[in-house]
């Protein structure tokens, strides 16, 4: 047994000795290597640098997963995307004591030797022959950030592994970058390139995360103890977490430990500051990290801007591409929400719905010409807790961008069919008599844009009450009277109808292709407040339509700002916009917003009540701003209806679009443009469409749309079928 414990300290001698010779041999202090034990045999040792080829080896090294922070329209910031939660700053932002630190416990030699700290590797192969294991580390700093950079490279779980696989190729493969990393920067440059990149634990990556993290403080601002505890957490963070518990916080109290050990042993600091410093408490605080759309001021418009870039090909050609663009590029995104007009939007539902009732309004702000979305709010919070009531999706917006179904939109649609009658030529006062009920004539009244016949004559379309009548294009839209609505469909063309909403932007929340069928214009597709309220804001920009736009600039991390314009097509003829703005203005004078009222400038805009009052909406627009609103039961809209509800505290035997959704417009619109210069509309040409405006003809009897604020019933006219004026087909 003597002779053989003899013999093992000769070999350990001998190969250290031949380690060192070869290190000489190089002229440089790179050339031995301490492996990790393979397949059981131990530590090995390549000593001889023309076998192994050990040359520098350049590292691509693309830059760390930062955060991404998101910034309202005055720049102030409203949530943060991140993949690594990670802040770059400079050697200057950190704190010497860090500095000594960490050199202090990972590489105390680190200023005096190459990409391999000889003297460490000896002193560690060393220890580990004769202990017959891995209990002291070889690697130097350099070689630590290469193995980050390589980790942190991978894109694969297969990329991951190999880039922390025991084996002499990827020992070699390091030290062949670490070789070419030297001569690259200078120490402080690796350095702080290291430290920017290590994993703390915790989910703090780089020591500025880290520092705030772990004590709510800057990198520059850390303490000794502080610094000794993330120095000694970066060989092995997981085991040393914090945040996993008392075992993980007491295993990196003792790493601290060690630490300043290291550190009074190597005279960087006394035996008396190691001593105090190590009597102080862990000092833990679990500082929350900041980010995400649930913690957010504006989380649906959050996820609209995430869904934005992970949807939008201009951020990447891939959707990995565009992940990892909005999740480690530590972009800056400037966006198009105005906190103003968002906290308008928020305090007028707030008003009307209560965040506990089971009915959820949804409302979504939007400026014509160019297409930016201004606010998007909702009466319940973001999250997944249904014990407080929490939406799980976007209720603002569709599936595209993070929402679900939609709500049926209602009488919002007669507004394109009105559009498609202006474009046929029909002037504002041409009109027809109407009866209570319409019936298509045959299936073929009806074609969709394929050119199928989608009449329905077995289906009967009525008025909730009222008598038959006369009405106008005027007078027809002021009441909102769907059989009017139904025979002016059947005289313009339904695929008319459909070509006019789908040139205003208009698709189903749930992505599907759009229903054309006869009722196409009474609503019965699922919609979003984002669509909706774009589609008017077009109107408003005489038939201008820009594509909603949540983005207005993006600064990369080296600074380079590409700045996104709108989108915009002229979707309308100028005069047809101004003359739909003429009709539905007078939806506020003598129509069913007229129990609500106008908000002292020009305004336009159109109630909708589904049938059997299953949702309720309003869109409509200024000049300068655009909005829609909706409301409805996520349960399931056509199972619970808003029939006999309490809602924002308020009893009501049915909700219309003037009940609840066209009040939270009022408000939402005399608080946002508090401080915005009225504007009008421009005069409707009245050589080309006639008429005097919403002025010339008495109030009709009011219909089921204007649902007064009190919540009784309202009525609706009836209307029937003869033409009495108007083109003819």
């Amino acid at each position: 047994m003597a002779e053989r414990g003899e013999e093992q300290q000769q070999g350990t001698a001998q190969k250290i000795g031949r380690l060192i010779a070869v290190g000489a041999a190089a002229g440089v202090l790179v050339a031995g290597i301490a492996l990790p034990a393979v397949g059981g045999a131990g530590l090995g040792i390549v000593s001889a640098a023309n076998e192994v080829n050990l040359k520098p080896e350049e590292l691509i090294e693309p830059p760390p997963a930062e955060v991404t922070i998101v910034q309202d329209a005055r720049g102030k910031e409203i949530a943060r995307f991140y993949e690594e939660y990670r802040e770059v700053v400079g050697l200057d932002r950190m704190a010497d004591v860090m500095k000594t630190a960490i050199i202090s416990i990972e590489d105390d030699r680190f200023y005096e030797h190459g990409a391999i700290d000889l003297e460490g590797t000896v002193r560690a192969l060393a220890k580990n022959l004769s202990t017959g294991g891995v209990s002291q580390g070889g690697s130097s700093i350099t070689q630590q950030y290469v193995k980050q950079v390589l980790l942190n490279s991978a894109d694969t779980e297969e990329e991951q592994n190999k880039a922390l696989e025991a084996s002499y190729a990827r020992k070699l493969n390091e030290l062949r970058h670490a070789m070419a990393v030297e001569e690259k920067y200078s120490k402080d440059q690796i350095l702080e390139k290291y430290l920017n990149i290590a994993y703390f634990g915790a989910s703090a990556y780089g020591v500025e995360a880290a520092a705030k993290r772990f004590f709510g403080v800057k990198a520059a601002d850390l303490t000794l103890p502080q610094a000794a505890t993330l120095a000694g957490a970066v060989q092995d963070p997981n085991a040393t977490d914090p945040n996993l518990g008392k075992k993980q916080r007491a295993r990196l109290l003792e790493r601290r430990n060690v630490v300043l050990d290291r550190m009074a042993e190597l005279g960087k600091i006394t035996e008396t500051e190691a001593a105090t410093a190590k009597a102080t408490k862990l000092g833990y605080k679990g500082t929350s990290l900041p980010g995400g759309c649930e913690s957010g001021k504006y989380p649906y418009f959050c996820i609209y801007v995430r869904n934005e870039i992970l949807n939008n090909s201009d951020f990447g050609k891939t959707a990995k591409d565009r992940l990892r663009f909005l999740n480690r590029g530590g972009l800056t995104i400037r966006t198009t929400i105005d906190p103003a007009m968002q906290a308008a939007a928020d305090r007028a539902i707030r008003k009307w719905v209560h965040a506990s009732d089971h009915q959820v309004a949804a409302e979504a702000l939007v400026q014509p010409g160019t297409g930016a979305i201004k606010a998007m709010a909702a009466s319940r919070k973001y999250g997944r807790s249904k014990a407080r009531n929490e939406m799980s999706y976007n209720v603002v917006a569709d599936a595209a961008h993070g929402g679900g179904v939609g709500f049926q939109a209602g009488s919002t649609f007669k507004t394109f069919t009105l559009i498609a009658a202006l474009n046929k030529g029909m002037k504002l006062n041409d009109g027809f008599s109407v009866g209570a009920g319409y019936t298509a004539p045959s299936y073929s009244a009806f074609r969709n844009c394929a050119g199928e016949a989608v009449g329905d004559p077995t289906h009967t379309v009525t008025n909730d009450e009222g008598s038959p009548g006369w009405r106008t294009l005027q007078t027809g839209t002021w009441g909102s009277v769907n059989t009017f609505f139904m025979t002016l469909e059947q005289r313009v063309g339904l695929c008319e109808t459909v070509k006019v909403a789908k040139s205003l932007g208009i698709h189903r929340s749930d992505g599907l292709k759009l229903q054309e069928y006869e009722t196409f214009t009474l609503g019965t597709n699922e919609m979003d407040p984002v669509t909706v309220a774009n589609a008017y804001a077009a109107i408003a920009a005489r038939g201008q339509y820009c594509a909603p736009m949540a983005i207005s600039r993006i600064t990369d991390r080296d600074g380079k700002t590409t700045v996104y314009r709108p989108k915009c097509r002229r979707a309308l003829d100028p005069q047809v916009a101004d003359a739909a703005a003429e009709v539905l203005s007078g939806v506020f004078t003598n129509g069913t917003m007229r129990g609500v009222g106008g908000i002292g400038r020009d305004a336009a805009g159109k109630t909708g009540t589904t049938d059997g009052y299953a949702t309720a909406w309003f869109a409509g627009f200024t000049p300068d701003l655009a909005g829609a609103v909706s409301v409805g039961d996520p349960r399931g809209s056509q199972k619970y209806k808003l029939t006999g509800v309490t809602v924002g505290g308020r009893y009501y035997g049915s909700v219309a679009g003037a009940s609840i959704p066209g009040p939270i417009w009022k408000d939402t619109m005399l608080a946002a443009l508090r401080k915005v210069e009225p504007r009008s509309f421009t005069p409707v040409d009245a050589a080309r469409f006639g008429g005097c405006g919403a002025s010339c003809r008495p109030a009709p009897p009011p219909s089921r749309d204007e649902g007064p604020v009190d919540g009784t019933d309202a009525e609706e006219p009836d209307s029937g079928g003869e033409i009495l004026s108007g083109p003819e087909e």
